[in-house]
């Protein structure tokens, strides 16, 4: 009896022996600090370079479904191929949008007055184009001002009887509401207006410009998102007339995703990074989003340089048309099997990792301080790189997973994602600004979504004087800030090493999860109703 107790006592201390191995070899941190010193800030610059002198000879932009594009993907494409990766070019259709001519828009009557673009108005994505001068004004039926006490109250233009008869040769104005912009620019289109103003509805938080989209091709008319203000306006006033000139390009067009993977590693605990390749079609994208697309490219070529041989495979992907609502990754995913959703350890995604203005951002991947957590693994993605940070004395704030980048179909879809973001349109606040120095009340990038997203410096143009604070205290290059790449580039690094060189997944499991999480919303870049 005691040889047999002592026999179990021995077994029992021998297994929970290799146990606490076990968990200590997953555990113990990977030493990444030669990959970090090999990824260089001059490295990254020199393929934003290149972005730049692509979108210089093809009419200033990398805009999906545009040559600027074509050269961006075959360059990422090469140097790649070159590193010794794996590389696939998955091509797809989208509808591609661009406005060719700034859209204007004016009252004529009753009074005169001038609305200035994006900050009255805003051309809504897919609208048609055309020339409305002078023209009448009819409201739909159902607009409610005040507005209702709810938002998604009103019914506004969502069925064909919300348009009177007067309509047919008029601009009909539209509240927005319960029905997708598209029901109701298609409602107006029928009813033969010849142009459609919606204006947001007016709760709290619905005063702004409508930044909104349509959704695809299909409407002819122009079509513009405006104030409530604006709206209550023209609604208000007994004769108004408006003109409008919009010139725009609608239509389907194809692009494609640049997938990269290394050669060794498991194929069943694949980390993934990703950022998206394409610009808005107004500019040449340099932060957004050459910034990350250049970062996890210097990261790739650092890894084959230093022959690495990660653990797990490792998989790099460059995203087309995700100004156009995460299409490339959406089609990507959407594409994948069940097995190969849980083949996915984790999703990386950096998508802006240069800003003027910067902050360092981290996706919140366990909803402790945002409305919306990530799947199941996601949690510990934040730790690394909340931990990696800290170990360098850097501080974080956490970013929510709020369905504006290529996070959005990995995470619907239940694979664990997290990443990082140095701020877009959003306004640095003076307890940032004490953290991360910059300037409080400006935009983490001031020219976020605009030409000037260059590698030119900014001494021109309404953004001057901002830059010229800026630059007193960064070292900028164009419209990116030295030291946020550096400091994001190595946590990128790091990361990326990290998941690669693990020997257990990140929920706890032998692979990713792949459960659908139902209740992500996807919101892109523009609205949708």
């Amino acid at each position: 009896m005691q040889r047999t107790r002592l026999a179990v006592t021995l077994t029992l201390a021998l297994l929970m022996a290799l146990t606490a191995a076990s968990i200590a070899s997953a555990a113990v941190p990977t030493d990444t600090s030669a990959l970090r010193e090999a990824v260089t800030v001059e490295g990254i610059l020199e393929h934003e370079r290149s972005f730049q002198e692509i979108a210089d000879a093809n009419g200033g932009t990398r805009a999906s479904g545009t040559p600027g594009y074509d050269a961006s993907a075959a360059y990422v494409a090469e140097r790649l191929r070159e590193a010794g990766y794996e590389v696939t070019l998955q091509p797809f259709t989208f509808p591609f949008f661009q406005e060719l001519e700034p859209t204007t828009f004016a009252q004529t009557a009753p009074s005169e007055k001038t609305y200035q673009n994006g900050e009255d108005f805003a051309i809504m994505e897919y609208s048609g184009s055309g020339t409305v001068t002078d023209t009448p004004v009819v409201p739909t039926s159902d607009v409610q001002i005040p507005p209702g006490a709810e938002a998604n109250s009103s019914t506004s233009g969502c069925e064909a009887s919300d348009f009177p008869a007067e309509t047919d040769g008029s601009v009909a104005l539209i509240q927005r509401g319960t029905c997708s912009f598209a029901q109701k620019a298609q409602n107006a289109e029928a009813a033969g207006a010849v142009a459609a103003i919606i204006f947001n509805e007016g709760q709290e938080g619905r005063t702004e410009v409508l930044n909104g989209t349509l959704g695809g091709p299909g409407v002819s008319i122009p079509v513009i998102g405006t104030t409530f203000a604006v709206g209550e306006e023209l609604y208000s006033a007994p004769g108004a007339r408006v003109s409008i000139s919009a010139s725009t390009l609608s239509e389907e067009r194809q692009t494609s995703n640049v997938i990269a993977e290394t050669p060794t590693g498991r194929s069943d605990r694949v980390t993934f990074v990703g950022a998206h390749l394409d610009s808005v079609p107004e500019g040449p994208g340099i932060n957004d989003n050459g910034s990350g697309s250049a970062a996890i490219l210097e990261v790739a070529e650092e890894i084959s340089e230093l022959n690495i041989k990660p653990r797990n495979k490792v998989r790099f992907a460059f995203w087309g048309a995700e100004e156009s609502g995460l299409l490339g990754a959406e089609h990507y995913v959407s594409g994948l099997s069940k097995s190969e959703r849980k083949n996915i350890a984790v999703y990386l995604n950096f998508d802006m990792v240069g800003s003027p203005n910067y902050v360092r951002f981290v996706y919140d991947g366990d909803g402790s301080d945002t409305p919306q957590s990530g799947p199941n693994g996601s949690a510990q993605i934040e730790r690394v790189f909340n931990a990696y940070f800290a170990s360098q004395g850097l501080a974080t704030d956490p970013t929510a997973f709020d369905g504006r980048s290529d996070y959005g179909p990995f995470i619907a879809v239940g694979i664990p994602a997290g990443g990082l973001f140095t701020g877009a349109e959003g306004i640095k606040t003076e307890e940032q600004a004490s953290v991360y120095g910059g300037v409080a009340g400006l935009a983490y990038d001031p020219c976020y979504h605009q030409p000037c997203d260059s590698m030119t410096p900014v001494e021109d143009g309404a953004n001057a004087d901002d830059y010229e604070a800026l630059e007193a205290e960064y070292d900028l290059a164009g419209n990116l800030n030295t030291r946020a790449l550096d400091e994001m580039s190595d946590a990128i690094a790091h990361a990326t090493l990290t998941f690669a060189q693990t020997t257990s997944a990140v929920n706890g499991t032998a692979k990713g999860n792949g459960t659908p999480t139902s209740s992500f919303e996807f919101k892109g870049a523009h609205r949708q109703r």
